[in-house]
């Protein structure tokens, strides 16, 4: 038996911790909070979308041909296997994977009674400082916490968090931690965000849901450049930006571009239902009962009134205009412009914000057992790695394959150095 510690009480930790201790190792637990798996409980507003059955590797962002061989070792079946033998029955909403009563305190009540019918120790309201070798002769790695307290382990696997919502204890202590055992951390950046524009206009449609296609691109000179990623959805308009999951899943590559110093820029289709025969064929309908109409009742049921009104404003028109007096082809050009209406990103939302963290320690520093190349027996799972996801469960999906990944990987490693028992450490019980 070895003595293992894991320092992060979040979806991976518990996870790495359940596995190592169902293989027979001593585990404590180290939380900063006075609980553990507090960020579980807002996950999916609540309900704990905990996995997703439309997986694939083109769903994350990392080192995709590692990835795949993480998930080989756990995978979305192993996921719904492990919480369904331990009680909890699962909902499937159109693959998105959720606890039957939909309550994200389901999924945590299950990862906290496995840890305590598994043997698990735990250490609440534990800062740790700094993880680093035992010294002298002795084998492991001491813990040391902010309150003096120091306690020797053969293993230490890192399930710190990263940066997101740091209000539950996601602060970006454990890259320091990384970093100071000599890991490279690729730069952190807010994820699955809303993004923040310069655009006045929005003050108008702010609160304005629609369906929409949204472009990114790399603005240059004021002109848009090659189109980096395009998604569809549900499009929220807040009046300082854009929200909802389609700007989510840009978010990641619009807040890269602006760590780097490079300019963003989003083109919106507002009608993103019609292709551009359908769309030139409503347009001439249009302009041809354009007499009589006013502007405001030319545009109606096109859009939401908000931003029928924005649009006529940004035109240069007024809402009382006579829609026949304007001409085709300015009536064409305002029509058009809600199949690419632009917007100018100027930041991500902050990680108080986002849903996750991109960025940390970079894969090719780990094995496939998740263990740093540079220090054996240190160990990494969850955030802390350079991996994320799209919204729909993927990010908790990584946290549970990281987690078993490296509990098993930190098990083995007690193993094959032949570890001797020491005096258990149970910490705090929960």
């Amino acid at each position: 038996m070895g003595r293992v510690a894991v320092i992060g009480g979040g979806a991976s930790g518990m996870m790495a911790a359940i596995t190592a201790a169902r293989l027979g190792e001593e585990v404590t637990v180290y939380e900063k909070n006075d609980r553990v798996g507090k960020k579980i409980l807002a996950t999916g507003n609540g309900k704990c979308n905990f996995s997703n059955r439309d997986f694939g590797e083109q769903h994350y962002y990392g080192n995709r041909e590692k990835l795949k061989g993480f998930f080989s070792r756990f995978s979305v079946e192993d996921t719904m296997d492990f919480f369904m033998k331990a009680g909890m029955l699962v909902k499937d909403k159109g693959g998105y994977l959720y606890p039957w009563p939909e309550q994200a305190s389901a999924v945590l009540d299950i990862l906290r009674i496995e840890m305590r019918r598994s043997g698990v120790g735990t250490e609440l309201c534990a800062q740790v400082e700094e993880v680093g070798a035992a010294g002298g002769e002795e084998r492991g790695f001491l813990v040391k916490c902010s309150d003096g307290k120091k306690e020797k382990y053969d293993t230490v696997i890192l399930a710190c968090g990263g940066c997101a919502a740091p209000k539950t204890g996601s602060d970006g202590s454990g890259f320091a931690l990384a970093g100071k055992l000599g890991h490279h951390i690729v730069p952190v950046v807010p994820a699955l965000v809303q993004l923040r524009c310069q655009d006045s206009f929005l003050k108008i449609t702010a609160g304005v849901r629609c369906w929409a296609r949204i472009g990114l691109y790399e603005e240059k000179k004021g002109n848009m450049g090659r189109l980096l990623q395009e998604e569809e959805g549900e499009l929220q308009f807040t009046d300082y930006g854009i929200s909802g999951i389609p700007v989510f899943q840009l978010s990641r590559q619009a807040a890269y571009l602006l760590e780097e110093g490079k300019r963003a820029a989003a083109s919106i289709d507002l009608l993103p239902q019609m292709d551009g025969k359908e769309f030139e064929e409503m347009c001439m309908r249009r302009m041809e009962n354009a007499s009589g109409r006013t502007l405001e009742e030319f545009l109606v049921g096109l859009a939401n009134k908000k931003i029928n009104q924005m649009m006529i404003k940004e035109a240069g028109h007024k809402p009382g205009d006579e829609a026949g007096r304007l001409g085709e082809k300015k009536l064409g050009e305002l029509l058009r412009s809600y199949k690419e209406l632009r917007v100018h990103i100027y930041a991500a939302n902050s990680f108080e914000n986002a849903q996750v963290t991109a960025g940390g320690v970079d894969l090719d520093e780990v094995t496939q057992e998740l263990e740093s190349r540079k220090i054996p027996g240190i160990f990494f799972a969850g955030e802390m790695l350079d991996v994320d996801g799209r919204c729909g469960g993927y990010n908790l999906q990584w946290a549970w394959t990281s987690g078993y990944v490296a509990g098993l990987g930190a098990a083995r490693h007690c193993r094959q150095r032949g570890m001797e028992p020491g005096k258990r450490n149970r910490g705090q019980r929960e």
